[in-house]
């Protein structure tokens, strides 16, 4: 049955509503529309009379915050996030957005309550990382509200998610670092730290690598994967990384010497052990399973920077001091961004931009010898 008392009208806060109504098994029930041009609402009010005719309806009257954000992440999310991001997405609904307001009607949800509940997640010790996390997932899934017509705005998007501080990153100097894979040397993650400090890959990535990523003849490298460990204690997965991650690396002679003496080493170990499970992965454990990076920063990592007597750094700043040197040296950032698997150039410039040396004195020279 086609639906009936359609109109228009503008409300006080100057969003524009369309009201129409809707024959659904408990009878009659207006619906309404909202955008914030007319003709965006005229467009809408048509589609929702159309599907109402035809008997499709959204029955978001009593619908809980808890309940859209199930069905939101089961029907529409799920297909667009790998198996990591699912389950990450699906961690901030049951651990930090159900609990503050689930039982909340969505179409009573404002934009005080969710400022609050970043606010408690701060105050609770939450990094503001974490905090943006949970406003991501939370945004995303109001977003298509909007757009279901089930709310007429976000809330989600009246709100300030907490600022991230850019972290401080502590790279290595030229020195230090030769002094690093110095003491390296014989440690049966050897191979590891050269690739690292001299390719700036991830820590993900570098676990994630097969013996099929890598063409020692050619001397290049495939980023394809990572290994991360999921949220709230799950276990290790692969997922692939994202498209500007994706990329074929040129190895320097260092990388690839240290590369060929542990292929060598794991092939010896494949024999010793009785139960060796064979995923071709380059970097894995003794019985051929993936590692968990914590136990490497833990058991190797850090020790090996003690008995090299060097500042107590990140594993990341590996990847930092390859950024640092290069740059240093003069090299072009886009060459740089490019080999890290930033997304822009900018993201590059922003993060490491006053580690390069000053360009002020060549720009001087530039002019005088362009004017003559």
């Amino acid at each position: 049955m086609p639906a009936t008392g359609d109109r228009i009208t503008k409300r006080k806060d100057g969003l524009f509503q369309g009201m129409y109504t809707a024959h659904t098994p408990d009878g009659p029930k207006r619906k309404y529309v909202y955008g914030r041009k007319y003709k965006d609402v005229e467009k809408k009010l048509a589609e929702a009379m159309g599907d109402a005719a035809k008997g499709i309806y959204f029955d978001d009257e009593n619908q809980t915050v808890a309940q859209y954000m199930e069905r939101w992440l089961e029907d529409s999310a799920r297909g667009d996030l790998g198996h990591r991001a699912y389950h990450n997405y699906k961690l901030q609904i049951t651990r930090h957005i159900s609990p503050a307001f689930g039982r909340l009607k969505l179409s009573k949800l404002t934009a005080a309550p969710i400022q609050s509940l970043y606010a408690a997640k701060l105050r609770d010790g939450l990094k503001p990382s974490s905090v943006r996390y949970i406003h991501a997932v939370l945004h995303r899934a109001l977003e298509q509200a909007v757009r279901f017509n089930l709310i007429p705005f976000n809330p989600a998007a009246r709100v300030d998610p907490p600022k991230i501080r850019q972290e401080e990153i502590t790279p290595l100097d030229a020195e230090q670092a030769r002094r690093f894979l110095h003491a390296a040397r014989g440690d049966r993650f050897e191979a590891l730290y050269v690739l690292s400090l001299t390719t700036g890959l991830r820590m993900g990535e570098a676990l994630g690598l097969r013996w099929s990523d890598i063409d020692l003849d050619a001397g290049t490298l495939r980023v394809n994967r990572q290994v991360q460990r999921m949220r709230g204690g799950g276990g290790l997965v692969f997922s692939e990384p994202k498209n500007a991650s994706r990329r074929t690396l040129e190895l320097p002679q260092r990388a690839l010497e240290a590369l060929r003496s542990h292929r060598k080493e794991q092939a010896e170990e494949k024999l010793r052990a009785a139960d060796y499970g064979d995923s071709g992965l380059v970097f894995a454990t003794g019985k051929g399973t993936p590692i968990d990076a914590q136990n490497i920063v833990n058991r190797y990592f850090k020790p090996l920077l003690k008995r090299a007597e060097l500042p107590d750094i990140r594993w990341h700043d590996l990847r930092h001091t390859y950024a640092t040197l290069l740059l240093a040296r003069g090299t072009h950032p886009t060459y740089v961004q490019k080999s890290l698997g930033h997304a822009s150039v900018q993201l590059t410039l922003d993060r490491y931009s006053h580690w390069m040396p000053s360009m002020g004195r060549n720009t001087a020279e530039g002019i005088d010898e362009a004017l003559g």
